[in-house]
């Protein structure tokens, strides 16, 4: 397995600086970082709204049996 390791992540930052630029990196950084916090929020909301969702469901089908 390939885990991502001190040196690789060096080297991803070296190519990513030298890509954006030393002024740029930190915003890109932080984009990157408040992408990553909605996607995981997103998630969160949805796995809440799930068994909501499967309850609301399971009466449906239950009121429509009979």
């Amino acid at each position: 397995m390939m885990g991502l390791t001190v040196p690789k992540l060096l080297l991803i930052f070296a190519i990513g600086l030298l890509v954006f630029g030393p002024g740029k990196l930190p915003l890109v950084g932080k984009s990157l970082g408040k992408s990553v916090r909605e996607f995981k929020s997103a998630v969160t909301e949805d796995e809440k709204a799930e068994p909501k969702q499967i309850a609301q469901s399971n009466s449906k089908t239950e009121t429509a049996a009979k």
